[in-house]
Order: C-alpha cells, then structure tokens, then sequence
C-alpha cells in the first residue's frame, strides 16, 4: 500500500498533496517510462475528443505540469490550467510555452470560477485522487457552460478477468519498482493502484454524469478499458 495516501479520513487530501509535491521533478519521466510513452497518445486522443477552437474557454483540473493545458492552447482556446501541487505548477511554467495559458493554484473541488463559464472542463489521472469524485465532477459540471464538454482520462477497470489480474499485477508490482529506481521511493508510485480500489472508473463516472443531468455520455475505451475517456455535455 502506497502508505496510506487515499485512506477516507481527513488527512486524504494533504497526504495526496505531499505525495505530489514529492514526486513533481520526476513526474513527466516516471509516466514517459511506466506507459511506454502512450500517455502522450491518450492524452491525445482527450484533446481530440474536446475538439478546442480559438472562441472556446477551457479549465484543466489536476493539470499537473501542463501537458494537457498546452494541447488545448494549441488548438486556440484559452485555457487556464489548475493544481493544488504548486511543485507540479512550477514545472508547467518553467517549460517556457508561447502558447497562452495561465496557471493557477487550487482546488480541484472548489474552483473559485464563475457558473456556467467555460466551453470545456478537463480532468486527466486527477478525478480519482479528490476526496469526493461526484465532488469532482459536480465542480466540473457548475463551471461548464449549458452545451459545455465534460471530460475525464483515467485508469480504468477491464472488465475481461485475465486482462485485469495482468493489468493490476502490472500496477502493484511493476510500477513501484520505477519509483524506486528514479525516484528512489517506491511506495510513492505504488499510489495508482491503491487509488483504484475505490475508484468507480468508467461506469462509476459515466453514471455519475448521468445523474449530474449530463447528456451524450460517451465512454472511450483504451487497451481493452486499461484506460479509459468519459465524455459527457451539461
């Protein structure tokens, strides 16, 4: 267990913060290295899916050290990106982009952003680290403008049995032995597969936007659900 970091008490969330901080210099290497580059793809394809333009307002949650929030920048939106690790901040406004994005430190659950306010709201590998995923979500849901795009990137559950005892054993074993190596703590990276046992992952999400009053709820299914892209419109 990755010491406890997403244990439901009161101390989850500067726990999951500290670890943050910890791991902020190593962060993009770690995540090159355990998904053999294809995080850069999913990320991607979320990218694609929010189909940005220049007139359309965009918040990233959870944007780490800004891979996400410069994609969408890319495509002409105007994008403000958000974490609550000012480490991971200082390291998406070091890499020095001429591309427009203003950073902000926050919280994920209580953005400060006005109602109805932006064309899409993103969240990538951040939804299952809050304290309160429908939280999360409904956060997302309030700054959204009516006809706005909700997206969430994360690990998923497959639903194939061989494929999850492969892909969890990959998570619990594997993954911490990178930790280890690169950033010598190996239970920081241990995190992700602690983080998913309570995670509802792509059905959990997908009901959640349901019940939030989302419309076109799509799931996007990556190596047989390993990874997952829910989709939904206020």
């Amino acid at each position: 267990m990755a010491e406890g970091y997403f244990s439901n008490d009161a101390t989850r969330a500067g726990r999951v913060q500290e670890l943050f901080d910890a791991i902020a210099s190593r962060y993009d290497l770690i995540n090159d290295l355990q998904s053999l580059w294809l995080h850069r793809h999913w990320k991607k394809r979320l990218v694609k899916l929010a189909d940005p333009s220049e007139s359309q307002r965009a918040l990233d949650l959870c944007c780490g050290t800004g891979d996400i929030a410069f994609a969408l920048a890319q495509c002409g939106a105007e994008v403000i990106g958000m974490d609550f690790s000012q480490p991971m901040l200082d390291h998406a406004t070091a890499r020095n982009s001429e591309l427009k994005v203003t950073f902000l430190h926050g919280d994920a659950l209580d953005t400060k952003q006005p109602d109805n306010h932006f064309d899409l709201v993103t969240i990538a590998y951040g939804l299952r680290n809050l304290t309160s995923f429908k939280g999360g979500l409904r956060e997302m849901h309030r700054v959204a403008k009516p006809g706005g795009k909700l997206l969430v990137l994360d690990f998923g559950k497959p639903s194939f049995a061989p494929w999850r005892w492969y892909y969890y054993s990959y998570l619990k074993w594997v993954v911490p032995w990178f930790g280890r190596i690169f950033c010598r703590d190996a239970p920081a990276y241990a995190y992700i597969h602690e983080s998913l046992e309570n995670y509802p992952a792509q059905d959990g999400v997908a009901e959640m936007m349901r019940e939030l009053g989302c419309q076109n709820i799509t799931i996007h299914r990556i190596l047989g659900s390993a990874m997952t892209i829910n989709v939904g419109v206020k």
